[in-house]
């Protein structure tokens, strides 16, 4: 694909500075960028970086210079890279229509508009909407729901009765809706109690591989719209995750436990059942939550404090063998004053 400067600003919305007439073939980092690439900087710390790279041209944010270079100026470069790789290299899944290789129950509903690809599974009661992609390897339980426009990659597996919306994105090796972690007596009988709810996915969430999402006990488990989760995060029974939230990898909620709007929440993090965090959330990684977060706040540590508190306390640690040192000499200091 070929674009002028011109036409990239336009398509993005920003402003050229430099040569509008110079034609861009390709996307490439600002340290392998050459002629006929355009790269970008979203970290002003890294604007140091402009006037060595060989690129055509640099998106940059506003009041940003470098002589001799052409760049392409927008709200936000990051952003902007998003809008323009997707223009570049647009998604092409290799095929269409519904492979004769696929088994499909009787009873289940697929578009003609979808695309199914060999050795999928989909049950009885199923429903596959238009324009929606399954990959090989793929299970859909019976009942199931899958919204326009979303993606379910290879070797997905979506037990019975859940509910995924519209352009949702399950990458490989995610499940939905297995059995929530519930007995009765742990550690002794170990009763199973059955989980007869299931799992609900709103409309543009994102889940990385291998991440897990058990159906709840009862009623059901629910991710809203916009949230994206990274690889390898457990997600418990009757868990709410709020709208535009972002889990990164290796987290663990615990069951019942309800996440707020824009929640942000650092890899290795903790959750305990039966809290609540507020809206607007930032949680640093490897902290432990055991108690409920009230909004607007940033925090870290386990059990977790104030964030400007956490980091006070992370930098004191290191300087705990000299404290060490120095409280032992002074006991023994004490000692001998004593004995005198």
């Amino acid at each position: 694909m070929k674009m002028t400067l011109a036409e990239i600003a336009l398509f993005l919305g920003g402003t050229v500075i430099g040569a509008d007439d110079t034609i861009i073939k390709n996307i490439r980092s600002i340290e392998e960028a050459n002629e006929g690439d355009i790269t970008f900087v979203a970290n002003r710390k890294y604007l140091k970086k402009l006037k060595f790279t060989k690129a055509s041209a640099i998106l940059v944010p506003p009041q940003t210079a470098s002589e001799g270079k052409n760049l392409i100026v927008v709200d936000n470069p990051y952003a902007a890279l998003g809008k323009l790789l997707a223009r570049f290299y647009p998604l092409e899944h290799g095929r269409n229509g519904v492979s004769s290789d696929a088994y499909i129950e009787d009873g289940a509903v697929v578009s003609p508009e979808a695309t199914i690809f060999p050795r999928a599974f989909i049950g009885k009661g199923a429903r596959i909407e238009k324009r929606v992609v399954i990959y090989p390897g793929v299970f859909i339980g019976r009942d199931s729901s899958i919204g326009e426009d979303s993606i379910i990659y290879a070797n997905v597996t979506v037990y019975h009765s859940c509910i995924i919306g519209k352009r949702v994105i399950l990458h490989s090796g995610v499940v939905i809706g297995a059995d929530g972690f519930g007995f009765a007596s742990p550690g002794k009988d170990n009763a199973k109690i059955p989980q007869v709810g299931f799992v609900q996915i709103d409309d543009d969430v994102e889940i990385g591989a291998n991440t897990t999402v058990d159906r709840a006990t009862l009623g059901r488990t629910w991710i809203q719209r916009n949230v994206k989760i990274d690889n390898l995060v457990q997600i418990a029974h009757n868990v709410v995750i709020g709208e535009s939230s972002v889990i990164t990898a290796q987290v663990g909620i615990s069951g019942s436990t309800k996440l707020g709007k824009s929640v942000l929440v650092g890899g290795q993090t903790g959750m305990a059942g039966h809290i609540t965090v507020g809206d607007n959330v930032m949680i640093a990684a490897r902290s432990g939550l055991h108690r409920d977060i009230e909004s607007d706040q940033a925090v870290g540590g386990m059990p977790p404090v104030p964030y400007h508190q956490w980091i006070k306390l992370e930098a004191l640690k290191l300087k705990l063998p000299e404290m060490k040192k120095t409280i032992s000499e002074l006991v023994k200091k004490v000692e001998e004053l004593q004995k005198k």
